[in-house]
């Protein structure tokens, strides 16, 4: 439903580490776009863009500036939001980005360098059943929203293309 997967080694390289403690504190996979994380901290599960190219952050910024995409962005995160997960940046700028304006009404959005939709449950006895899995499968559901705006205005970077 979501594509293809990728579990992430349960265990850290340390060839190149001088702490030799041999194993991770977590397990990952990613699904499609999506991301789960599983550890002694609980379950997460998230999708979006978490780190954007350059010239992705140039097409965000200007789909945000552009008063259909960027209304319409804003109702895709009251929608996510209202689904229960948390819609957030993992880095944000301090102040408005170099030509817009600071009262730009969706400065918040402006400032963000990437977009993700995520959400976190503390361990439990539930997940040692099938309900981490549709809490999973519901949270991934629920990007969905995100991950097509993001697609449509912002896409994949055509930097890293041609750095090959």
């Amino acid at each position: 439903e979501f594509g293809e997967h990728k579990l992430f080694r349960p265990y850290r390289d340390t060839r190149f580490s001088r702490d030799k403690s041999p194993y991770k504190t977590a397990i990952a996979a990613r699904i499609g776009q999506g991301y789960i994380q599983f550890s002694a901290d609980g379950l997460f599960t998230g999708a979006g863009m978490y780190h954007m190219m350059p010239d992705q952050l140039v097409r965000f910024r200007a789909a945000i500036d552009a008063d259909k995409s960027g209304k319409g962005l804003e109702k895709v995160v009251a929608t996510v939001t209202k689904s229960g997960l948390d819609v957030h940046a993992p880095e944000e700028l301090k102040t408005a980005p170099k030509g817009y304006p600071k009262d730009h009404p969706r400065i918040e959005l402006l400032r963000m360098k990437g977009l993700v939709a995520a959400r976190s449950w503390e361990p439990a006895a539930w997940l040692g059943t099938a309900a981490a899995k549709k809490r999973v499968v519901d949270a991934l559901r629920a990007t969905r929203p995100l991950l097509t705006w993001l697609e449509t205005n912002v896409g994949r970077s055509t930097e890293a293309e041609a750095d090959r």
